[in-house]
C-alpha cells in the first residue's frame, strides 16, 4: 500500500544508543519434537558446526558489553545440548538473567534441580491445547502431552518460575479461553501467546494458519483476559496488542493494563536479537535476515553497527500505514510477517486492520 496522509511525528532513533532487553539463543538445531509449527524446522540431530562450549561463553561475556539483557536459551530443544546447564551457569556468573525455553517433554526432578542449581530465572515450556490429541498433533510426537503437563508440576513443586508457551493454528485456537483456566491452575507465572508467522516448517501448514480477522478478534480477547487473570498474558508475534490496550480496552477505568504496556510490540532488532546455533545474529527468530556472525564480528559490533538493525531503528524508512501510523512507537508493525507476506521486512504489518487516524481498532 502507498503512504497515505502525513507521516506521525516521531523521533528516528538510528543516533540512540539502544539496549537489547532480549536475547534468544539457539543452541542447537536438535529436538526431539517435530512441531508442524516450528519456525527452526528443527530434527533429530544437530546442525553442522554449531557453536561450541567454549564459543558460548565467549559469546556471553560480550553481551554483558551491551548491558545485562536477559538470554533466553532456545533450540530445537536446549536440554539435549549435553553442556546446557554449564552455559547456563557461566551467564549467571556473568551477571546475565537466564531463562530456559524447552518444550518440556525432557524435565524431571533432577532437570529441575540443574535448573535451580544453574541460577536459571525463568523456564517457558510449550503447550499447545487442553486435549492431548490437539497438542500431540501439532507438536508431532504421541505422549507429548501428558509429559509436558507433568513437567509443569514438577517446576511448581521446586519453586522455579515458569510460563507457557502456546503457537496458535486454526486448530487450537478455539481451545484457547480453556488454555487460560488450565495454565492458570497449572501455576504458570505468564502465558506467551505466539501467533505464527509462516517460517520454517510453518511455511507448510498454509490455511493452517490463522486469519487476519480471526488474529484482530484473538487479540480483543487476550486483552480483555487479562485484565481478568494474575497470569501475565503476552502476545508474541502480535504487536497489535499493544496498540489495541492502548486504544480501546480500560474497561470503563482510567488506567491501562501496565504490565502490556511495559514493552512495545514488535522489538526485532531495536530491543530484542536472535542468535541461531551457528552464530548468525538476526532481528528475531522468525526473521530470517542475518546481520553478522559471531564468530567474524562480537555481538556488540553487530547490535551498534550492522546495517539491517540500523535500518529498523529509522522509523522514516517504514512503509505503508506502518509508515504514518501514531502508534507505530507502541506497535511497530511485526518486521517478521511483514517479510514473510511481502518480502520487504520496511513495509506495513498484513495483519493489521488499522487505519491510521482513525483511532478505531
Amino acid at each position: 500500500m502507498a503512504k497515505t496522509g502525513k507521516k506521525a511525528k516521531r523521533k528516528t532513533s538510528t543516533g540512540k544508543k539502544h539496549l537489547p532487553r532480549l536475547i534468544a539463543w539457539e543452541t542447537t538445531k536438535r529436538c526431539n519434537l517435530a512441531c508442524v509449527h516450528c519456525r527452526a524446522s528443527a530434527t533429530q540431530e544437530a546442525a553442522p558446526d554449531e557453536l561450541t562450549t567454549r564459543e558460548g561463553r565467549k559469546l556471553l561475556k560480550n553481551l554483558t558489553t551491551v548491558g545485562a539483557p536477559i538470554v533466553i536459551l532456545t533450540g530445537g530443544e536446549p536440554l539435549l545440548r549435553e553442556d546446557i546447564f554449564e552455559i547456563a551457569a557461566a551467564g549467571t556468573e556473568l551477571g546475565l538473567p537466564m531463562a530456559l525455553a524447552t518444550n518440556g517433554t525432557l524435565i524431571d526432578d533432577n532437570v529441575a534441580k540443574q535448573i535451580i542449581e544453574s541460577g536459571i530465572q525463568r523456564c517457558a515450556i510449550s503447550i499447545d491445547g487442553v486435549k492431548s490429541s490437539t497438542h500431540d498433533r501439532l507438536r508431532g510426537v504421541k505422549g507429548s502431552f501428558n509429559s509436558t503437563i507433568k513437567a509443569a508440576s514438577v517446576l511448581r513443586a521446586h519453586g522455579i518460575d515458569f510460563q507457557i508457551n502456546t503457537s496458535v493454528t486454526r486448530e487450537n485456537e478455539p481451545e484457547l479461553p480453556q488454555m487460560a483456566g488450565l495454565f492458570e491452575a497449572l501455576g504458570a507465572s505468564a502465558w506467551h501467546v505466539f501467533m505464527v508467522v509462516p517460517v520454517g516448517r510453518a511455511v507448510g501448514i498454509g490455511d493452517d494458519l490463522v486469519g487476519k480477522t480471526r488474529y484482530n478478534e484473538i487479540l480483543h480477547w487476550l486483552a480483555q483476559k487479562a485484565r481478568e487473570t494474575q497470569m501475565q498474558i503476552k502476545p508474541t508475534c502480535a504487536p497489535q496488542y499493544h496498540r489495541i490496550v492502548k486504544q480501546k480496552l480500560t474497561y470503563g477505568e482510567t488506567q491501562l493494563d501496565g504490565r502490556a504496556m511495559m514493552t512495545r510490540g514488535c522489538l526485532a532488532g531495536t530491543g530484542f536479537a536472535f542468535i541461531s546455533a551457528t552464530g548468525d545474529v538476526q532481528p528475531c527468530g522468525y526473521f530470517p535476515v542475518i546481520a553478522g556472525n559471531t564468530r567474524e564480528y562480537t555481538f556488540g559490533t553487530i547490535w551498534r553497527a550492522s546495517a539491517l538493525f540500523l535500518k529498523l531503528r529509522d522509523h522514516e524508512q517504514y512503509n505503508g500505514r506502518c509508515g504514518v501510523c501514531e502508534f507505530f512507537n507502541i506497535c511497530g508493525g511485526c518486521r517478521a510477517r511483514a517479510l514473510a507476506a511481502t518480502g520487504d521486512f520496511m513495509n506495513e504489518d498484513p495483519y493489521c486492520n488499522y487505519l491510521p487516524g482513525t483511532n478505531i481498532s
